[in-house]
């Protein structure tokens, strides 16, 4: 089903273990979103035996992400950009400044006005694009777009997958409402019965 609107757009930041897994903050809201792009980049391998292709395997490898947000605070631009602020609570970007990886969640609005809801587990955003020009005869808005790289995360659910996002739309009667109400309390987390067999 088609979508027609975005908002709730939001971050948490991560902590990682010595392992470099995953533990995620709160989420705080991010800024007010006008648009978002995502799009996959997958690896892929054949296999060929008699002269055919026997077997082919893809496998998600990054993704890039582009928000197209009404503004970005300062604190948001710290968290997701690596810029510092200064003791005047100026915004400061380094040559050497890089963004540390934060979870991004968002809702899409269905042409049936229920909603479809994301979490993204990593993403690296970059130093915001910025257009400004001057004001002519008519009034035109400048809004920042951040750009990011999307990650699988390093952290393995329980079947041993390294989950890149996760997607449920509020409509689908066999989710709990739960899943619903609380997808911005925490980043989810997937649930999963008692895993038998498969790799150990």
């Amino acid at each position: 089903m088609a979508t027609i609107g975005l908002d709730k757009l939001y971050y948490a930041k991560i902590t990682e273990g010595a392992n470099g897994a995953e533990t995620y903050g709160a989420p705080v809201q991010l800024a007010k979103a006008m648009k978002a792009d995502l799009s996959v980049e997958l690896v892929e391998a054949t296999l060929y035996a008699d002269d055919s292709p026997a077997e082919v395997v893809k496998e998600f490898k990054s993704g890039k992400l582009s928000l197209g947000i009404d503004d970005i605070g300062t604190t948001a631009a710290e968290d997701l950009t690596g810029a510092k602020i200064d003791d005047n609570h100026v915004v400061v970007s380094g040559g050497e400044d890089g963004g540390a990886p934060v979870a991004i969640g968002f809702r899409a609005k269905k042409s049936n006005g229920k909603y479809r809801y994301f979490w993204l587990y990593r993403v690296v955003f970059g130093i915001p694009a910025t257009n400004l020009q001057t004001k002519g005869d008519s009034i035109t808005f400048s809004t920042p777009t951040i750009e990011g790289t999307v990650y699988r995360r390093n952290k393995p659910d329980s079947t041993g997958k390294h989950p890149w996002k996760a997607e449920v739309n509020e409509d689908d009667t066999s989710v709990p409402p739960a899943v619903i109400t609380g997808w911005y309390t925490q980043v989810y987390e997937p649930t999963f019965a008692a895993h038998v067999g498969g790799d150990e």
